[in-house]
C-alpha cells in the first residue's frame, strides 16, 4: 500500500506540472496565431494513446510512455521527428514562419510557467501556514553532530552563533542550502573557546549517502524523560515507565538524549545497568538492548519553544517568491557543483524512484504541495539546459538565429534533436539504474 501511495502521488504532482509546463507553451503558441497539432500527457509512442480526443483542431490526450509531455506545433522540429511537412513552404500558421523572438517566447513559455507555479505554491503555503522556525537563542544546550559534522570537527554541545560572520537567527539555518552550497565556515562556541570550522565543499556527496541527520540533527541537544514504553521490548522487561529519567547507564552518567543514544549504539545485544529516577527515588535496574541498539521506549524532550511569524495576503508574496527563486539557484548551484567535480553524479541526480520516496508512504498535503512547487522550480532549471530536445536547447539556436540574422538548416536541427533525444535517454537510464542501486543497498 505504501508503494502505492508514493507512486500515486507522484503521479499526480509530476502530471500537474508536466501539463502547466505544456500549457505554457501551449498559450504562447496560440498567442502568435501558432497552430498547435497535439497537446498531450506523456508519449503517445509510435502512435499509441491511452486515451484522445479533438477539440477546436487540437488533439488532447495521454501517451503510454510516461517520460513526461508534450505540444506538437506546426512548422517546428521537435521530439516526434515528423519532417513532413517542413517538406512545403512555411505557411503564416507555421512556427517557422513567425519572427525569432516569437519563437524565443514560445520556447520559454513552459519555463516561464514552472516558475510562476512554484512561487504560486509557496506564496498560498506562506499565506496559510506561516513560517514556524526554532530561534538560534533557545539553543541552550547546543547541537548533536552526525558522522559528517563529526568527521569536520563539530561535537555534541557546540553552539552555532554564526555563519561566514553573520548571526544565525534560526536554528533550521544550520541545514540549509546557505551553509550545504556556499563555502561556508561555521562559528562555533565551544565552552570557552571560540572555532571556526570549514564545511568540505563535498559534503553533498557524504549527505547523499548518509542522510542530513549525519551533518547536524534537526533536534537540538535536549534533556528526556520516558514518556511511553514499546510493548515486548528492553525497556518493558526492566519496568521503566512514563516519567523515569536515565541518569546513568553502566555507571556512565547521561544527562542529553543524544548521550544515551550514543549508549544504546555501543551496547548492541547487550545487557546494561540503567540508573533512574522515579518520583525523585534513584533505583537501577537491569535492561537487554537489542541488535538495532533500541531500548524500546519514546522520550519527552524538553524541547525550545518554537515561533511563527504570518505575513497576510500581501506580505506572503515576497516570502514565497523568495522561497521558490532560492530553489532554482540552488539547484542551479548544486550542477555547477557536478561539472567542477565537487559533486559526484551519481550522488545529486534522481530518477522518479527517487523523487517517489521524497513525498513518502502516506499522504502529507503540505509535504505534498511543497515538493511540487520544489519540482516546478528544478522542472523549469533544467528545462533551461542548453540540451538539444529541451527547451533551452531550442532557445540557444534561436539565439544563434538571432545573432547570424538567419535561421540554422533543418538538417542541422533534425541531427542536434537526435543528439539531443540519446543524450536525454542515457541520462534517464542512468538515473533509474542509481536509484535501483541506492534502493537496494539501502535493504
Amino acid at each position: 500500500m505504501s508503494v502505492l501511495i508514493m507512486a500515486g502521488q507522484l503521479i499526480l504532482g509530476l502530471s500537474i506540472l508536466v501539463i502547466l509546463h505544456e500549457f505554457g507553451h501551449f498559450l504562447a503558441a496560440r498567442a502568435f496565431g501558432i497552430k498547435v497539432e497535439k497537446f498531450y500527457l506523456f508519449f503517445d509512442a509510435w502512435g499509441v494513446s491511452l486515451f484522445k480526443f479533438n477539440y477546436k483542431g487540437v488533439e488532447y490526450g495521454i501517451g503510454w510512455l510516461p517520460l513526461g509531455g508534450y505540444v506538437k506545433i506546426a512548422g517546428m522540429i521537435d521530439e516526434s521527428m515528423d519532417t513532413d511537412q517542413l517538406a512545403g513552404p512555411p505557411q503564416p500558421w507555421e512556427f517557422r514562419s513567425k519572427p525569432a523572438w516569437q519563437r524565443l517566447i514560445v520556447m520559454l513559455g513552459g519555463i516561464i510557467v514552472n516558475i510562476i507555479v512554484g512561487i504560486f505554491i509557496f506564496w498560498v503555503l506562506t499565506i496559510r501556514y506561516g513560517e514556524t522556525y526554532t530561534p538560534n537563542s533557545e539553543i541552550k544546550n547546543g547541537i548533536v553532530p552526525g558522522v559528517i559534522g563529526q568527521k569536520m570537527g563539530l561535537k555534541a554541545g557546540d553552539k552555532i552563533y554564526a555563519v561566514n560572520g553573520k548571526p544565525v537567527e534560526r536554528f533550521e539555518d544550520l541545514i540549509s542550502s546557505k551553509v550545504l552550497l556556499d563555502k561556508t565556515v561555521l562559528n562555533v562556541q565551544r565552552g570557552n573557546q571560540t572555532l571556526d570550522i570549514k564545511v568540505p565543499p563535498t559534503i553533498l556527496n557524504d549527505l547523499s549517502d548518509l542522510g542530513i541527520e549525519e551533518f547536524i540533527s534537526r533536534l537540538p541537544r535536549v534533556k528526556f524523560a520516558i514518556d511511553t514504553v514499546a510493548l515486548k521490548c528492553g525497556a518493558q522487561s526492566a519496568g521503566l515507565k512514563k516519567g523515569d529519567s536515565i541518569l546513568a547507564v553502566n555507571n556512565k552518567a547521561i544527562t542529553y538524549f543524544d548521550e544515551m543514544q550514543a549508549q544504546l549504539r555501543q551496547n548492541k545485544n547487550k545487557q546494561v545497568q540503567l540508573t533512574i529516577k522515579r518520583d525523585n527515588i534513584l533505583d537501577t535496574v537491569n535492561a537487554h538492548i537489542d541488535k538495532n541498539g533500541v531500548l524500546g521506549f519514546k522520550p519527552k524532550a524538553l524541547l525550545p519553544k518554537d515561533t511563527t511569524i504570518n505575513y497576510g495576503f500581501f506580505g506572503s508574496l515576497p516570502v514565497g517568491a523568495t522561497k521558490a527563486w532560492s530553489m532554482f539557484t540552488d539547484n542551479a548551484k548544486g550542477i555547477a557543483k557536478i561539472f567542477t567535480g565537487q559533486v559526484k553524479a551519481r550522488k545529486a541526480i534522481s530518477s522518479p524512484i527517487g523523487i517517489a520516496v521524497m513525498f513518502g508512504s502516506h499522504v502529507d498535503w503540505i509535504r505534498f504541495w511543497s515538493l511540487v512547487g520544489f519540482l516546478s522550480m528544478v522542472l523549469a532549471l533544467t528545462n533551461l539546459l542548453p540540451i538539444p530536445g529541451l527547451d533551452g536547447g531550442h532557445t540557444v539556436f534561436l539565439i544563434i538565429e538571432m545573432i547570424k540574422g538567419k535561421p540554422l538548416s533543418d538538417k542541422f536541427l533534425e541531427r542536434a534533436q537526435i543528439v539531443g533525444f540519446v543524450l536525454l535517454i542515457s541520462l534517464m537510464v542512468f538515473a533509474f539504474g542509481n536509484d535501483i542501486v541506492k534502493q537496494v543497498m539501502k535493504k
